[in-house]
């Protein structure tokens, strides 16, 4: 997940719809007001996460890419869990 974005009260008013697509996408949002976190616009658990058209277009490379040029793990299936073994 990204880091949580902090946006001024008065731009944040300005920029609603914009913010809204951001939190769909993953974003967290903390408004301020002269400086002091008053509100956090934060994703709803459980929804289908929205792509914003950049990380929708970065989606499609990444698929075009592992389409163009797969690679050969050998035949090894490995488990999230075996790449964080030893930390």
């Amino acid at each position: 997940m990204e880091a949580t974005k902090e946006v001024a009260l008065r731009d944040a008013n300005q920029q609603f719809a914009s913010l809204i697509r951001e939190v769909e996408s993953g974003q967290e949002v903390i408004i301020t007001r002269r400086g002091e976190a008053v509100a956090k616009l934060v994703p709803i658990p459980g929804r289908k996460r929205i792509l914003t058209p950049e990380q929708e277009a970065a989606w499609q490379r990444m698929q075009e890419r592992m389409r163009d040029h797969p690679v050969d793990l050998g035949g090894y299936k490995f488990r999230r869990e075996d790449a964080y073994e030893d930390i």
